[in-house]
Formats: structure tokens, C-alpha cells, sequence
């Protein structure tokens, strides 16, 4: 279950304090990955025809073409900049982490996470649900299956599950045989839909009258295209998922973990080929379902609500074709939930445990997919299996990381002094903001349940990192050469050290600590000391490396300065390290914090700092159980 880290692609950095990465695997060419990415972003054919023809009526074909415009205007620019800025798969959220540091970034961060895990998660079960009602609404089988849809859904995110507990990489073989079958068929669909069209041209001259008479002019009816557009929204959802699994890319034989060319160059191909296909896609079938199908029929009890080009497969190509169509598509849409999967255990494994808001298991991809599906049965269960009921949810995940996409490469391409980019950028970014708000004010509901996962991401991550606090989290520890000099000149005698909290840092200063130190504690005049000194950089840090820099001051006192996160892990951790360096047990010398044991708590949670001698006991209490070879500390 815990076999080997995260495989999601890494980035060659420590993944934890006693744990090193295993080398990343070789990837795999950019088209296979890209339908990895596709099904999702094609499986969304499965019902974006019938959600723009209720969402736009006769409108549908014009509205489909805004929403085109927009995804090749506006998405896939905005996600190939996001590729070359964030290559190792993180995304925009990466992009607009590095803007903001100490708590407000990490709860900025752990917010968009909340979104990212709305969209990723109702992808799985959204797709599953539309998966059983292909199942359970073809002729052959409706009278059998037709009050067992939650239960088909279930088993269906389970079996997803059960194929990355296998591996992932075998997930990858699966999609590219599912999404060449899939657009194999619908290029039949489209072809056959297209030449009834033509053939029966009287269905044109109808549709066009009628959208005539409806909206008057050509102006009007674009107007109306612009509102309704934001209905339209899960057209958008491949481009999140195609950064997500960027990782799995081959690229260049030369590429490096900190330049991978060809990883970027091949990433924008996939992203770019997969818009070119799904546009086209898009614009055909919401051409053929509206002008072929009737009105009645896209309604909630309707033969073709939510299974738009199922029903013209039935009717136009017979049952049996239908039946292979129908397969089609309850497999395509099953596995939509695979990329949304191979996003979440790309993601989320970069961040929470980085934090401490995550214990270490969840670096392992088993353990995650385990905690991922029991999450889509509860998601599933809530919602009683309904696609539409999720719709607004799905469409609120989609357009907030589209927006903060926008935004992250307006900020990168300010910053780079690209003045046209930026200006594009920011027109693109205020057109999704448009579109979010707009979605937000129609189904309220999105950002509800997107809340209900922020708060649940939240209170989980700040209660494992209440519970990891008393960790060893400094994961290297490096001595410069006077730091190392110190510690050898000592280790002949007893090592001992005082922790001090640098202020004006005059000899009177040391002077007073030491005399202080030695009444407390009771300590012989002759013995010498090391002073300790660390500086708190951005206590909401977890895990980081320790360089120990060594001087003398006033000629006389020996001073090791540390910069840490949290004072008691860098005192612990430099204990441990000198013990193991010289084979001795090190003393160090505390005088207690005033103040509350309460509020102390909070100061050490929140800022590092607190009270520190009980802390660092205790962090050395967990990282050494053996007491006779544990350092020890002494407070007066």
C-alpha cells in the first residue's frame, strides 16, 4: 500500500525528512498522454449538446461558437503560458503561491486546492453518473436497469479506483484505446448527422426562420449567445486536467527537471491539439443535435436529455450501432473520472504535505486513491447520482481555476515587462471572471458545495498540522567550516550550548546570558559555551533544510545561527546532527518563556517561536525514544 512516493512527476526536490525520491519514470509521448487529458475533455460530448440546447434553445450552434471562440482565444493561450511558467504539473496554483508568502499564502493556496478538488472530484462522479444513465436509457436494457443507477455509479467509481491501485501507467494504455474508439464514433455520428442535414434542407430554412422570428436580427441573437455562454462553461473543462498530468510528457532526451524544453514544447501541442479537436466536435454536434432533434426530447424524461448524440445514433444509425455507441460512451465517461484522478494525486501531494497538513502517507498514490474514491461514494450519494444536480458545482471548479489561470499569466507576463501579452491576458482574465460570476449568480449551489470542500480541505489540513507539529521536519542540516570547527573544538568535553534569542547582540548581552545561564543551572565557572541563535523566516513553513553559519563575536563568544521556520525543530534537529557528527550527547541551556502555556502554543503554531525549551524537548522526545542517547535539555 505505502510502496514508493507519489509517481505523479516529480520535481527532483526532498519529499519529506527521512525519504528520498525514487527516479521519475520516462513519460510517455505527448499524444498519449493527450488522451489521458481527452477523456475528460472529450467524454463532456456525452452531454455538452444537450446542456447548450436547454441552456440556449435554437441558439445552441451560435451560443457553441462563442464558446469556441473563447476556448481558442482565451483558455488555450492562457494554459500554454501556464506550461512554460509551471512545467512539473502544479499549475496556476504554483504560479500564484509564489506572490504571496506566511499564512495568506498557504490558505489562499489550500483554497484554490478546495476548487481544484470540486472540479476534479465531480469530474469523476459526475461522469460516472452520465455513464449510468447511457446504461440504464438504452432500449435493451432500460426495463432491467432503469432503478439501479446509483448503484451502477458507485461500482463505476469504484472500478476506477481499483485501476490506479493497479498503477497508473496502465491507465494511460486504457485511455488511448477508449478515446480513439470514441471519436472514430462520433466522426461516424457527425457524418451521418451533417448529411441529413443537407439532404433535408428544409431543416435549415426551419431553423433559421425560427431563430428569426425568436430574436429578430443577427445582433440580438449574438447578445443573447454572450448570456447564456456561462451555461456553456464545462466545454472548458480538459485544459486544468492537460496541465495536471504535464508531468507524464516525455519531451527532449536533454530536458532537465529544472528547463524541460521539450516537456513544454510537446505540452502545447497536446493542449493545442485537443482544443482544435474538441472545438470542431462542439460545433458539429450542437449543429446537428439542435436542427435533428425535437425540442421535447432534450428535457429532463426526454429520450435524449443528457445522451444528445445517443439518441441520433439509435435513430439514425440503428440499435445495434447505438448499442456499440452507447458503449462507447459509458466507457469514455467512466474513465473521465481517470484524468480528474491523475490530477488530484498530481496536485495535492505537492502542496498538504509540504505544509504538514498532510501525514507523510499521503505522498503514497495507494493510500490516496483509497481516501479520493470513499470521497466520490459520499459526493455520489449526496447528489443521488444526478448530472445535472452536479452540473453547477463541476461549472463553479472549472471557471474559478480557469480565472485564476488568467490572472496568474496576466501577473507573469507584467512581470516580464510583455506589455501587449499583458494587456491580452487581462482581457482574457476579466471575460472568465464574467463567466465565473455570471455562473455563480445562476447556480449558487457551485459555490456552495466548492465551500463545503475548501472547509473540509482547511480544518483537515490545520488538524494534521496541529498533530505534525512536534515533528523533526528540518530535512538536511549543513555546517559551514567555523560551525563545524566549533563543534569538533567541543566535542574533547561536554558540549554545551545556549539557545539565544539574538537582540542588540553587544558583549554585554552574552556576558549577561552566560552568568545568567550559570546561576540558574548551577554550572561551574570554567565551563565554556556555544550560543544558539535562530532566526524565524516564514514560520507557515514546514519542511526545509538547515544551514548552520559559525562566528566569533567581541573576540570571544562562539555564536551558531540558524534560519529556520520554527525555532524548536532547528534546535532539535542541530542536536541531533552533532550528536551523530561527534559521537557525543549534547547539552543545551533554556531559561523559561513567560507568558501563558496556552498562548505560548499558539505563538509556536503560528510564528515558530513560543515556548521553546518544552517543544524542543518534546521534538526530541519523538525523533530519539532511546533517553540514553537522547541530548540533553535544561531549563532554569
Amino acid at each position: 500500500m505505502l510502496e514508493g512516493l507519489s509517481d505523479m512527476g516529480r520535481d527532483g526536490g526532498h519529499t519529506g525528512p527521512h525519504a528520498q525520491p525514487e527516479p521519475p519514470h520516462q513519460g510517455r509521448p505527448w499524444w498519449r498522454v493527450m488522451c489521458l487529458t481527452g477523456v475528460d475533455y472529450f467524454s463532456t460530448l456525452g452531454y455538452q449538446p444537450g446542456i447548450a440546447a436547454l441552456a440556449a434553445g435554437l441558439l445552441s450552434p451560435v451560443a457553441t461558437i462563442v464558446l469556441v471562440i473563447v476556448t481558442l482565444a482565451g483558455a488555450l493561450p492562457v494554459y500554454r503560458r501556464v506550461a512554460e511558467e509551471s512545467p512539473h504539473g502544479e499549475g496556476s496554483i504554483a504560479m500564484l503561491e509564489r506572490l504571496l508568502s506566511f499564512w495568506q499564502g498557504k490558505l489562499f493556496v489550500l483554497t484554490l486546492l478546495g476548487f481544484a478538488a470540486t472540479d476534479f472530484l465531480i469530474t469523476i462522479t459526475l461522469s460516472a453518473a452520465d455513464a449510468s444513465t447511457h446504461l440504464v436509457e438504452n432500449p435493451h436494457l432500460t426495463g432491467v436497469l432503469h432503478d439501479k443507477q446509483m448503484l451502477i455509479t458507485l461500482v463505476l467509481v469504484a472500478l476506477l479506483g481499483a485501476v490506479f491501485l493497479k498503477g497508473f501507467l496502465e491507465a494511460i494504455g486504457v485511455a488511448v484505446a477508449l478515446v480513439g474508439a470514441y471519436l472514430a464514433l462520433n466522426v461516424v455520428v457527425v457524418a451521418v448527422g451533417l448529411y441529413h442535414v443537407v439532404t433535408a434542407g428544409h431543416v435549415v430554412t426551419d431553423w433559421a426562420g425560427a431563430l428569426t422570428t425568436q430574436h429578430g436580427n443577427v445582433f440580438v441573437m449574438i447578445g443573447v449567445a454572450l448570456l447564456v455562454f456561462p451555461k456553456l462553461a464545462l466545454g472548458l473543462s480538459g485544459f486544468e486536467t492537460g496541465v495536471a498530468v504535464m508531468p507524464h510528457v516525455k519531451g527532449d532526451p536533454d530536458d532537465t527537471e529544472e528547463r524541460p524544453a521539450g516537456r513544454i514544447r510537446d505540452t502545447k501541442k497536446l493542449l493545442t491539439t485537443a482544443a482544435l479537436i474538441m472545438s470542431g466536435f462542439l460545433i458539429a454536434t450542437s449543429f446537428i443535435t439542435t436542427l435533428l432533434i425535437p425540442e421535447k426530447e432534450f428535457e429532463a424524461g426526454g429520450q435524449a436529455n443528457g445522451r444528445a448524440l445517443a439518441y441520433l445514433a439509435h435513430d439514425y444509425l440503428g440499435n445495434t450501432f447505438g448499442t456499440v455507441y452507447d458503449v462507447s460512451t459509458i466507457a469514455i465517461l467512466w474513465f473521465a473520472g481517470a484524468s480528474a484522478m491523475a490530477g488530484l494525486l498530481n496536485l495535492m501531494p505537492r502542496y498538504l504535505p509540504r505544509y504538514g497538513m498532510a501525514p507523510h502517507w499521503a505522498r503514497a498514490v495507494r493510500p490516496m486513491v483509497i481516501v479520493f474514491t470513499l470521497i466520490a461514494f459520499l459526493v455520489t450519494w449526496i447528489f443521488d447520482a444526478d448530472v445535472n444536480a452536479q452540473g453547477g458545482a463541476y461549472a463553479t471548479g472549472v471557471l474559478v481555476l480557469i480565472s485564476s489561470a488568467a490572472i496568474a499569466v496576466t501577473i507573469a507576463a507584467r512581470k516580464a515587462r510583455q506589455r501587449s501579452w499583458t494587456i491580452a491576458f487581462a482581457v482574457i482574465s476579466a471575460v472568465f471572471l464574467y463567466t465565473t460570476v455570471a455562473n455563480v449568480i445562476e447556480r449558487p449551489d457551485g459555490v456552495k458545495i466548492g465551500a463545503c470542500f475548501i472547509a473540509g480541505i482547511i480544518l483537515v489540513s490545520l488538524l494534521s498540522r496541529l498533530a505534525r507539529s512536534f515533528e523533526l521536519r528540518v530535512t538536511s542540516v549543513t555546517l559551514d567550516p567555523m560551525a563545524e570547527r566549533f563543534v569538533r573544538d567541543m566535542a574533547s568535553r561536554r558540549m554545551r550550548f545556549i539557545a539565544n534569542e539574538p537582540d542588540r547582540r553587544d558583549i554585554a548581552e552574552y556576558r549577561d546570558k552566560i552568568e545568567q545561564i550559570r546561576h540558574d543551572n548551577d554550572v561551574p565557572g570554567q565551563e565554556d559555551f556555544v550560543f544558539v541563535e535562530v532566526t524565524v523566516t516564514d514560520p507557515s513553513e514546514f519542511e526545509a533544510g538547515l544551514t548552520v553559519r559559525g562566528e566569533v563575536l567581541h573576540g570571544r563568544y562562539r555564536v551558531l545561527t540558524l534560519e529556520s521556520s520554527s525555532v524548536p525543530n532547528a534546535l532539535a534537529a542541530l542536536l541531533l546532527y552533532v550528536r551523530d557528527m561527534t559521537g557525543r550527547t549534547p547539552h543545551i541551556y533554556f531559561e523559561w518563556t513567560e507568558g501563558g502555556p496556552f498562548a505560548n502554543l499558539l505563538r509556536f503554531f503560528l510564528f515558530g517561536q513560543g515556548e521553546v525549551a518544552p517543544v524542543t524537548r518534546e521534538v526530541l522526545r519523538e525523533a530519539e525514544p532511546d533517553r540514553k542517547r537522547r541530548p540533553k535539555v535544561h531549563v532554569g
